[in-house]
């Protein structure tokens, strides 16, 4: 039996916490992590760091696809730094994000990530769908996504009309003058 299998059968977890930060997990163990988390449907709280692995695109989708099955999380803190998941692997947590409407705390942290402006993109609108959103810590240093970028998770932060507590970490992005006014 491994990790996921095991986490998969403790269907009555409210409060995950997992941290496998730097241990050369790749694209596959992320999928059975994923299929594990989708099994607990009363998770309130999903606190996973997998940062400095290497799950890519694909793992950081499968991830997406079972955090998107836990419909009652309000926290949700992914430590996801230095995997390669790209644009790709931004859109599908953005798409995960987007169906977390009981949020209320959201930790995103994705530095270092090869993520452009087509990765930032679904993350504002992930983000965006999230109404009730109180609290929301964005990491995305060492990135690449640019002014455009920069405008769209801007005007998903906008949408969130409850937000009491915004920690946006840009740093090292290329956005530019421009890029800052729009977050304005």
């Amino acid at each position: 039996m491994h990790l996921g299998e095991g986490i998969a059968k403790c269907v009555t977890l409210t409060s995950l916490y997992l941290n496998l930060y730097n241990n050369r997990i790749g694209e596959n163990v992320a999928k059975h992590l994923g299929e594990a988390i989708a099994k607990c449907v009363t998770l309130t709280s999903v606190n996973l760091n997998l940062s400095f692995n290497k799950i890519g695109e694909n793992g950081a989708k499968h991830l997406a696809e079972g955090i998107a099955k836990c419909v009652t999380l309000t926290s949700l803190n992914l430590e996801l730094s230095s995997n390669g998941i790209g644009d790709n692997g931004a859109k599908h947590l953005g798409e995960a994000i987007e169906k977390g409407i009981t949020l209320t705390t959201l930790n995103l942290n994705l530095d270092d990530n090869n993520i452009g402006e087509n990765g930032a993109k679904p993350l504002g609108e992930g983000i965006a769908k999230c109404v009730i959103l109180t609290y929301v810590n964005l990491h995305l240093k060492f990135n690449i996504i640019g002014e455009n970028g920069a405008k769209h998770l801007g005007e998903g932060i906008a949408k969130c009309v409850t937000l009491t507590s915004l920690n946006l970490n840009l740093y090292n992005n290329f956005i530019g003058r421009n890029g800052i006014r729009i977050l304005k």
